[in-house]
């Protein structure tokens, strides 16, 4: 992936004394950063604020995450933004997150169409309302022939949701005899994931110190590093980045083999 050096020094410039640029091996990155963005809540209250101003909080983290992804020249950024178990939540919190991602979104395209970013949503954004799924559709159209960094949101998004719904797909294909038996495998599986287009991710953020997966890319994630930060969303920034990139780098990936 393409990136100006020149906008990556001056966009990491001022580093705080622990950590920078130079710590990082810039020929080691991880080619799909994947992140559990949790803590917006919990942010807010610690304030004493409400929790909609976390999750608005929690919006601009995205952007500042999503501008050193390009200036490293990540290849794919990944986000959970909401699950499908996320809809029990009290329901104006639902319809403010709703309200601020369309909102989001049409802020965000010029930055979006200015550094390249493609995007896409893994999910099922038929359950969401219209306002909100037009907007995502505009957002798809208006960034589709953009070849810079993929940013692919989970929206309405559950793992089992999405295996269940490969099995289906599978099990069609099939019913029809476009596939057989035995052309079942873990490329199969994997071309009927909502991330078929994606490379599993090498290094997976959670934020908030919460140690679980929250029914999130179980098959993709079956190799990947984790860092897990006590730091809340809201608060993670490009150092924060930069300290998680950094422990990747330190971790020695066997994919189940015996190490050197």
């Amino acid at each position: 992936m393409h990136r100006d050096e020149a906008k990556l020094r001056a966009y990491f410039a001022d580093a705080p004394t622990d950590i920078s640029l130079a710590s990082i091996d810039q020929q080691r990155l991880p080619s799909h950063i994947s992140i559990i963005m949790d803590g917006n809540g919990r942010w807010a209250q610690a304030r004493h604020m409400d929790r909609a101003q976390g999750h608005k909080a929690g919006v601009e983290s995205l952007r500042e995450i999503i501008t050193s992804c390009v200036r490293l020249g990540i290849e794919v950024l990944s986000a959970y933004a909401f699950s499908t178990e996320n809809w029990q939540r009290p329901q104006h919190e639902v319809n403010l997150l709703m309200q601020l991602f369309a909102k989001t979104l049409i802020q965000e395209l010029p930055l979006f169409e200015e550094e390249n970013v493609r995007l896409v949503f893994l999910g099922d954004l038929t359950a969401l309302p219209q306002k909100t799924r037009q907007t995502f559709e505009l957002g798809l159209a208006r960034t589709c022939h953009n070849t810079g960094m993929m940013l692919a949101l989970a929206v309405n998004y559950g793992a089992r949701a999405e295996l269940t719904r490969a099995a289906k797909l599978i099990a069609r294909d099939v019913q029809n005899e476009s596939l057989s038996l035995d052309d079942i495998n873990e490329d199969c599986v994997a071309t009927h994931l909502y991330t078929a287009d994606l490379p599993d991710p090498e290094l997976l953020v959670r934020t908030s110190g919460e140690l679980r997966l929250s029914n999130y890319l179980l098959w993709q994630l079956a190799y990947t590093e984790f860092y897990v930060t006590d730091t809340f969303w809201p608060d993670f920034d490009r150092w924060e980045l930069l300290r998680a990139i950094q422990s990747f780098q330190q971790r020695h990936r066997r994919f189940g083999k015996v190490g050197v």
